[in-house]
């Protein structure tokens, strides 16, 4: 859980043009194409129409891959900070896909149907070959979670945004693969405590 009174903005990396044919990316390193550095400046006007010059207190960090750092420093220009005065942690990088990076999902069931059909019996559990699944992604963000302890504006992933959730809202490992992963909102997150019990308020904004 979050602190109470800490808030998380975690914003996903703008679109590239892989995610536009829906091209597994995982670890490659993809840039941005337009609309995603159009959905990074939204996401930075948000954040800077909520909160001004406040935000010079955040913490900010992001994933290293280039599609999260360009992101990141869209965001920051629109909140007159800096670009570059950030930092990097490398447990917020998306999951490895494997032997599955490069691949289209409409194409696995011809070119991996056995894998295809093994991550539909078990989306939570199913390891690409080289890569990872969702127990081991998990652990790594329950760590930088963990590390959380004032106001912070985070670039990462998808997957990494549905573990989060997970996490914090205490979901089965059936729920949080399927939970939408949008490039033009912001997902805030909310320490708080209520009659003495830790909680966590998510939304998009």
């Amino acid at each position: 859980m979050l602190p109470d009174g800490v808030t998380l903005y975690f914003i996903r990396h703008g679109e590239t043009d892989w995610n536009k044919v829906q091209r597994y990316q995982g670890q490659t390193d993809i840039p941005l194409n337009d609309t995603g550095r159009a959905q990074a400046k939204r996401n930075g006007i948000v954040l800077r129409d909520m909160h001004g010059a406040a935000l010079e207190t955040f913490d900010f960090v992001a994933s290293p891959l280039s599609r999260t750092r360009e992101t990141m420093e869209i965001v920051r220009r629109q909140l007159g900070m800096a670009p570059l005065d950030y930092r990097h942690d490398a447990r917020l990088i998306e999951s490895h896909f494997g032997h599955w990076e490069g691949q289209l999902w409409s194409e696995l069931p011809t070119t991996d149907p056995e894998g295809f059909a093994a991550r539909l019996a078990d989306t939570w559990g199913w390891v690409p070959r080289g890569g990872e699944n969702y127990p081991m992604l998990e652990t790594r963000v329950r760590a930088w979670l963990a590390g959380i302890k004032r106001n912070t504006v985070a670039v990462s992933h998808g997957n990494v945004s549905r573990s989060l959730r997970g996490i914090l809202l205490d979901l089965s490992q059936a729920e949080t693969p399927k939970l939408a992963v949008p490039q033009d909102k912001v997902l805030r997150c909310s320490g708080r405590t209520v009659d003495g019990i830790a909680q966590t308020a998510v939304e998009w904004i």
